[in-house]
């Protein structure tokens, strides 16, 4: 069986293929059975959440990802995420790879953003906000940069010693970053926005939103978080990777339907009818617009069948 770290995952999934495969697998679709989720006590420490999520294209590949997020690892200098990735083959069964979850899951979430993004944010899109300072952070700034001609990268966090060592890792990395410490100027200036924190209160006011940005909200992953106000939904032209997913599990969708702010034909498209053409996507130069990702476990298999055939040609050659 092949097994693959952090590295190794990292190498198999540049950005540009990456973002193809999810493409491909958003349009065909698999077999994508609910995900199972649950919270996991750490006592006199925030509760964990250990996810289990499977996938499976009829007679080509299966996978489950085991993914354990604990929030206080910061605490421990650990990362907040643990996971791993089992592809098998779905006709024999056979177990093919071993593939580390966190680099997956990171790469994955941060390619259908830039996925969405290329459909979703204007096309003249040259500064780039960056809200959080974990792993996702670069990650994101990289795949963003893939889709859209970005030449200015702003980053804000809680802690401005963390932005500031992500802003040099970044522009160590190639990119024009600095770390900010006002989130209202950085955000009236920034044509993408993108949050990945595991915010309870909303960072992003609707108030501060300008004609034409684009909005991608990344973080926030239990209907308890979110990352924007309702203002800012109700301002927005809102679109999400999944339905089932986002009203449920996203409280930056299900907090403001809950409210009344929303309802759920306020939610123009999800990433598969945008791919397939049913939404056009972004239709005016002033409109925001808003894309809000839960992630779904067909962006893992994606993802790990195109890690386990770029490492396999590796091997071969």
């Amino acid at each position: 069986m092949l097994m693959l770290n952090a590295d190794e995952t990292r190498a198999a999934l540049p950005f540009n293929a990456l973002i193809g495969a999810i493409e491909t697998m958003f349009k065909s679709g698999c077999v994508m059975p609910v995900r199972h989720h649950h919270e996991m006590e750490v006592p006199g420490e925030a509760a964990g959440t250990m996810l289990l999520m499977p996938a499976w294209v009829p007679g080509a590949y299966a996978g489950v990802k085991i993914l354990n997020l604990i929030p206080d690892n910061h605490l421990r200098a650990l990362p907040t995420i643990y996971g791993q990735y089992l592809l098998s083959s779905a006709r024999t069964g056979k177990m093919l790879a071993l593939i580390e979850g966190g680099e997956l899951t990171a790469r994955r979430t941060a390619a259908t953003s830039a996925l969405a993004s290329r459909l979703l944010s204007r096309p003249d899109a040259k500064e780039m906000l960056m809200v959080g300072t974990g792993r996702l952070s670069l990650n994101l700034i990289e795949a963003h940069a893939v889709t859209r001609p970005l030449t200015r990268f702003r980053i804000w966090g809680r802690d401005i010693a963390k932005t500031e060592a992500i802003a040099a890792e970044a522009s160590a990395a190639g990119f024009a970053a600095q770390a900010v410490g006002d989130l209202e100027t950085a955000v009236s200036t920034a044509d993408i926005i993108s949050c990945a924190t595991l915010s309870v209160a909303p960072l992003i006011k609707g108030a501060w939103l300008k004609p034409g940005q684009h909005l991608d909200l990344v973080g926030a992953f239990k209907p308890s978080m979110r990352e924007s106000d309702d203002e800012a939904v109700r301002r927005s032209s809102i679109f999400v990777d999944t339905r089932a997913g986002a009203v449920k599990e996203g409280g930056d969708i299900a907090m403001p339907l809950a409210a009344g702010t929303i309802k759920h034909e306020d939610i123009l498209a999800d990433l598969t009818g945008l791919l397939t053409g049913e939404h056009a996507g972004r239709r005016r130069e002033d409109e925001i617009t808003l894309f809000k990702s839960v992630g779904a476990a067909l962006e893992d298999l994606a993802g790990a069948m195109l890690a386990y055939e770029t490492a396999r040609k590796v091997q071969q050659s």
